[in-house]
Protein backbone atom coordinates (compact mmCIF):
# COMPACT_ATOMS: atom_id res chain seq x y z
CA UNK A 1 0.00 0.00 0.00
CA UNK A 2 1.50 3.50 -0.75
CA UNK A 3 0.52 6.63 1.34
CA UNK A 4 1.20 10.47 -0.03
CA UNK A 5 2.63 13.05 2.31
CA UNK A 6 2.42 16.34 1.26
CA UNK A 7 5.73 18.61 1.19
CA UNK A 8 6.65 21.86 -0.41
CA UNK A 9 10.16 22.35 -1.60
CA UNK A 10 10.96 26.11 -2.70
CA UNK A 11 13.15 27.13 -5.15
CA UNK A 12 15.11 30.67 -5.33
CA UNK A 13 13.61 30.85 -8.91
CA UNK A 14 10.08 29.38 -7.88
CA UNK A 15 8.01 26.83 -5.21
CA UNK A 16 7.81 23.80 -6.47
CA UNK A 17 5.19 21.02 -4.94
CA UNK A 18 6.74 18.03 -3.96
CA UNK A 19 5.10 15.13 -2.35
CA UNK A 20 6.98 12.02 -0.69
CA UNK A 21 5.27 8.48 -1.79
CA UNK A 22 6.26 5.60 0.86
CA UNK A 23 5.27 2.29 0.05
CA UNK A 24 5.64 -0.94 1.84
CA UNK A 25 7.14 -4.32 0.42
CA UNK A 26 6.91 -7.78 1.95
CA UNK A 27 9.74 -9.80 1.55
CA UNK A 28 8.29 -13.47 0.49
CA UNK A 29 11.59 -15.61 2.13
CA UNK A 30 11.42 -13.56 6.11
CA UNK A 31 8.08 -11.89 6.00
CA UNK A 32 9.67 -8.69 6.94
CA UNK A 33 8.46 -5.82 5.80
CA UNK A 34 10.46 -3.01 3.60
CA UNK A 35 9.89 0.63 2.71
CA UNK A 36 10.83 2.87 -0.35
CA UNK A 37 10.51 6.56 -0.06
CA UNK A 38 10.46 8.85 -3.40
CA UNK A 39 9.73 12.41 -3.70
CA UNK A 40 7.90 13.27 -6.57
CA UNK A 41 5.92 16.46 -8.26
CA UNK A 42 2.65 16.43 -6.85
CA UNK A 43 1.13 16.67 -10.16
CA UNK A 44 2.81 12.66 -11.42
CA UNK A 45 2.03 11.30 -7.24
CA UNK A 46 -1.51 10.43 -7.93
CA UNK A 47 -0.44 8.96 -11.33
CA UNK A 48 2.47 7.04 -9.94
CA UNK A 49 0.15 5.55 -7.33
CA UNK A 50 -2.54 4.48 -9.22
CA UNK A 51 -0.23 2.33 -11.69
CA UNK A 52 0.92 0.70 -8.50
CA UNK A 53 -2.55 -0.07 -7.19
CA UNK A 54 -3.08 -1.39 -10.68
CA UNK A 55 -0.15 -3.80 -10.46
CA UNK A 56 -0.78 -5.74 -7.20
Amino acid sequence: MAKKVVATLKSKEKAVSMSKIISAYKNSKTGAYSFKEEIVLTDDAQKIIQERLKNM
